[in-house]
């Protein structure tokens, strides 16, 4: 299916692009989330018309980000979980602990945006984490899990 770019999708393209993916991630993912429409003659008519005006709520988005990105950055959570003497949490630390754990520290930050490659925390330590506020603004903040006694 061909579709219209609505804004930066990450591995796909950005703000106008017309691209062809499959039907199933357009008709279940990008069209509902209102990040594309259907590439036809009417819909492109109507996406030049509107060209400046999304391109300019994309900016200020983008601003936004980068300004939440800049207070995020280098920030440092703490999180206390169970843990066994040798280290090893009883269950372990998700992204949605950490978003609630941000949100505690004043920061609204989704779940779905807390990048972490290696899976949950299940060690006492010092992670390193990737937030992704925006497809252009990644930031890294610092996750120390801390472990109380079971």
């Amino acid at each position: 299916m061909q579709i219209i770019l609505l804004e930066k999708v990450i591995n796909l393209g950005t703000l106008g692009d017309v691209v062809r993916v499959k039907d199933g991630y357009a008709r279940n993912f990008l069209i509902p989330q209102g990040k594309a429409k259907r590439a036809t003659q009417a819909n492109l008519a109507d996406f030049e018309k509107r060209r400046a005006e999304l391109e300019k709520a994309h900016a200020e988005q983008l601003a936004q980000s980068q300004e939440r990105g800049a207070k995020l950055e280098g920030l440092m959570v703490q999180i206390t979980q169970k843990a066994g003497v040798d280290g090893k949490l009883f269950g372990s630390v998700t992204n949605s602990d950490i978003s609630e754990a941000l949100k505690k520290q004043g920061f609204d930050v989704p779940k779905a945006s807390i990048r972490m490659p290696e899976g949950p925390l299940k060690m006492i330590g010092d992670y390193p984490i990737k937030v992704a506020l925006h497809a252009d603004v990644v930031v890294s903040i610092t996750v120390s899990v801390l472990g109380e006694a079971a």
